[in-house]
């Protein structure tokens, strides 16, 4: 009697790691697309100044700002209160600064615009994915692409969306402004998150 109890609790627990097993890893993200979470780092300290998003809505390309990062007496939970457009004193987190982007080559999305946070401009953009789709060249600029500069996002992990506020985390499932929000949708404005942090210098566009 004892054996066969045994084996049946044996049955019962393969059972139920089947589903686990038919499961599988999680789907990686797509290293041919710029969809994805992004990390820029400090030119001189290299350490992290930001992690953005960007999702894909029918064709459309757009990025938030979804992590910030602070130094020590630095303000907490900025505003956008030098933007003049609908973004106006919207707060930095969860900040749609990356608009209207469309392929335009295999690697490359253009046509669309970027905007600087601390001074409120909004420059032409185009994003450009190397060949192993880990680097993101962010590109601003004023008047011709020539005369721009670059910015290098390093793409994350999937498993870094834990890291995220859940107000900003498309993969929390009761986030108005995330799994219920068409990819690519601009957000709808967020409250400030109780956390203290502020993004530190990682839109390097031109200024002119």
């Amino acid at each position: 009697m004892r054996v066969k109890s045994v084996l049946a609790q044996s049955v019962v627990a393969l059972a139920a790691l089947v589903p686990l097993i038919a499961a599988g890893p999680a789907t990686p993200a797509d290293l041919s697309s710029p969809v994805g979470l992004w990390q820029a780092v400090d030119d001189s300290t290299k350490q992290p100044t930001g992690w953005f998003i960007i999702s894909n809505h029918d064709g459309v390309y757009s990025g938030i700002i979804a992590k910030m990062f602070m130094k020590p007496g630095e303000a907490p939970n900025p505003v956008c209160d030098k933007c003049v457009d609908d973004r106006a004193n919207h707060p930095w987190l969860g900040l749609e600064i990356i608009r209207d982007m469309k392929q335009e080559e295999a690697d490359k999305y253009g046509g669309g615009n970027i905007l600087d946070p601390r001074d409120g401009k909004v420059y032409h953009a185009t994003l450009k994915l190397t060949p192993d789709g880990q680097t993101l060249v962010v590109r601003g600029y004023l008047g011709i692409e020539l005369l721009g500069k670059n910015t290098y996002w390093t793409r994350l992990p999937d498993s870094a969306y834990s890291a995220l506020d859940p107000a900003i985390n498309p993969n929390t499932a009761n986030n108005p402004n995330g799994a219920k929000r068409p990819p690519g949708a601009p957000m709808a404005p967020v409250a400030a998150p109780a956390h203290k942090s502020e993004l530190r210098g990682s839109l390097n566009t031109v200024r002119q």
